[in-house]
C-alpha cells in the first residue's frame, strides 16, 4: 500500500484554498504601519495564497521606507500609489488591481489576531449568504501615559461605541477589517471617492439595503491604536461628525439614527447635560471598578465628553456645510 506523504498532503490542502487580497489604505503611518504589516505576515493563512496591497497617500515620513523594507523581504507584499490621498480612492485602487476570491480591507492603525485571515475566510465559505465579516475591536493605548490609557478604555463599551467583548456571533451595520467576497463589489460597486470620510459607513449602508448581510465574529480581534492626547481626541471624533452628516450632500441617504444621538446631544445643550451625566458617570464606575483604579472615574468622564462632544460639534459643522 502507498503511504501517503505529509508535505504532499499538506501541498494539495494549500492549492484548494482560496486566494486572499489584503489591501492597507495608509498615509503618514510611520509609527503603526510596521506593526500593522508585522501582524498581517504573521497570519497563520497560507502565504502564497496571500497578496497584501498597501496603498500609499503619498506619504511624506517614512512610512513608504517601512513599507519597501518589507517588500524586500515578504514579495507578496506590494505597493500603490494614491494621488487622491483619501481612504476610497486608496480602497478602490487595491479593489481593482486585486486577484482574490476574497478582498479584506485592513486599517494601518491596527494590529490583527494570528487567525484573523483565516476565520474571516473559513466564515464566509461556510456561511454562503454572508457578504463581508469582521471582528472584535479592542482600543489598545499607543503611549504608556494615563490620559492614552483612558482613551482606549473609553472606546471599549457601548457608551464608547466600541465593538469589544462580543461573544456571539451577530449581524451588525458595519465592521472594523472588513473581509469581501469578490463579487459584492461586482454586485453594489466600489467605494463613493466623494466622500472624504465615512465611505465604509456609506458602503456598509449600500450593502444591506442590497440585501447583503455583515457579521461580526468574535474569535478574531483588530487592536486598534486610538489618539492618546485630549486635544487629538477631540479633533479626530470633530472630524468622525462632520462625516456622519456631509455624507448625506452626496447620497442622499442618511446612516443609521445612533449617528446622530451626538448632534441631538450638542444642539440640546444645556438641557441634555443632566441626561448625559448620571449615565457617563455610570459607565466610567464601571471602567474604573474593572480596572480597579479609582483615578479612572475622574478622568474617564472627561475622556467621554470630549468624544460625544466633538462629534455632536463636528456633526453641527456638518450640518452647516449641508445647508449652505
Amino acid at each position: 500500500m502507498e503511504h501517503l506523504n505529509f508535505n504532499t498532503i499538506i501541498k494539495e490542502k494549500t492549492e484548494d484554498m482560496p486566494m486572499v487580497s489584503i489591501i492597507i489604505p495608509c498615509r503618514n503611518e510611520e509609527e503603526f504601519i510596521g506593526k500593522c504589516l508585522r501582524s498581517v505576515v504573521s497570519q497563520n493563512f497560507p502565504k502564497e495564497k496571500m497578496e497584501v496591497l498597501v496603498v500609499d497617500g503619498m506619504s511624506e515620513d517614512k512610512t513608504r521606507e517601512i513599507i519597501k523594507d518589507y517588500i524586500q523581504k515578504y514579495p507578496f507584499i506590494k505597493l500603490f500609489d494614491n494621488p487622491k490621498r483619501i481612504f476610497a480612492s486608496a480602497t478602490n485602487i487595491g479593489i481593482k488591481n486585486s486577484k482574490g476570491n476574497f478582498l479584506i480591507l485592513l486599517g494601518a492603525h491596527a494590529t490583527y489576531s494570528k487567525n484573523y485571515v483565516g476565520e474571516c475566510v473559513k466564515y464566509l465559505q461556510e456561511n454562503k449568504n454572508i457578504d463581508n465579516v469582521g471582528g472584535n475591536l479592542k482600543s489598545i493605548p499607543a503611549e504608556k501615559t494615563f490620559i492614552a490609557k483612558a482613551i482606549a478604555l473609553s472606546l471599549g463599551g457601548r457608551f464608547g461605541k466600541g465593538r469589544e467583548g462580543v461573544v456571539k456571533n451577530k449581524e451588525v451595520d458595519t465592521v472594523f477589517g472588513a473581509c469581501y467576497k469578490k463579487e459584492v463589489f461586482e454586485k453594489i460597486g466600489l467605494f463613493n471617492e466623494n466622500l472624504k470620510g465615512s465611505s465604509d459607513m456609506d458602503f456598509s449602508l449600500r450593502l444591506k439595503r442590497s440585501g447583503g448581510k455583515i457579521h461580526l465574529i468574535p474569535n478574531i480581534t483588530s487592536f486598534y491604536y486610538p489618539k492618546t492626547r485630549l486635544k487629538d481626541f477631540f479633533f479626530h471624533n470633530i472630524k468622525d461628525g462632520i462625516w456622519a452628516i456631509l455624507p448625506f450632500k452626496y447620497t442622499r441617504k442618511p446612516f443609521k439614527a445612533r449617528h446622530y444621538i451626538p448632534l441631538l446631544f450638542f444642539l440640546t445643550l444645556p438641557l441634555s447635560i443632566w441626561l448625559y451625566l448620571p449615565v457617563c458617570f455610570y459607565h466610567s464606575a464601571k471602567i474604573s471598578f474593572r480596572e480597579k483604579d479609582i483615578r479612572l472615574f475622574f478622568i474617564i468622564p472627561i475622556v467621554f465628553a470630549v468624544r460625544h462632544i466633538g462629534y455632536g460639534l463636528g456633526s453641527f459643522l456638518g450640518l452647516i456645510k449641508l445647508i449652505i
